[in-house]
């Protein structure tokens, strides 16, 4: 299955999720479009990282789309703002955030070992032991080994989003206050107009 295959397949069960809108209460047709639409969206997402633009543009028009249809709004109309006030982070957001939770919980031993040996710290490497960076949670940067994936490679893009990400939110001690600290991150750099 190609990836334009899979968005297909994605926007499919919207579909019939807009005909039930009227019939169930807004509270239970939210979670239809949630149980539908953003799973369906979020399934296996952490593989997408490093899409092209017009590709993340696709996915958006989805998350775009269920918003709409929960909050009621028309086509036309500005969508930024329901986007926030619902909590949704847009698409390339969506796969980092997927991304780095996989990261974090490899790190912390809560991930299947076959990726373990994808990644590593520079403190846990004795080439680095002595330089600064050794000192914090920084992880190494593999250079990528096939021309075509390149930067797309679970190891070099997650080392990538690791290391990009300020030093108070790697250096979170539970996965849920992890998911927060990061949410919220990337909430900010989704939305940087909207004040928290």
């Amino acid at each position: 299955m190609t990836i334009l295959q899979w968005l297909d397949v994605t926007a499919s069960p919207f579909t019939p999720t807009a005909q039930c809108q009227t019939a169930v209460p807004t509270s239970v047709y939210q979670t239809l479009v949630v149980a539908l639409v953003l799973s369906r969206l979020d399934y296996c997402n952490a593989v997408l990282v490093g899409l092209p633009a017009y590709l993340y543009n696709r996915l958006q028009s989805v998350l775009n789309a269920a918003a709409r249809s929960i909050a009621g709004l028309r086509r036309s109309d500005h969508i930024t703002d329901t986007l926030a006030s619902f909590h949704l982070l847009k698409a390339p957001e969506r796969v980092q955030y997927k991304l780095t939770t996989i990261v974090y919980c490899l790190l912390n031993g809560k991930a299947p070992h076959y990726l373990v040996v994808e990644l590593q710290r520079l403190s846990d490497m004795l080439s680095r032991r002595r330089v600064r960076s050794s000192l914090t949670h920084q992880l190494d940067v593999r250079q990528s080994q096939c021309a075509t994936v390149k930067d797309r490679t679970f190891a070099v893009a997650g080392a990538r989003l690791w290391n990009s990400l300020p030093p108070d939110t790697v250096a979170c001690d539970t996965l849920p206050r992890f998911r927060r600290e990061l949410k919220t991150f990337l909430f900010r750099q989704s939305y940087p107009s909207i004040l928290i």
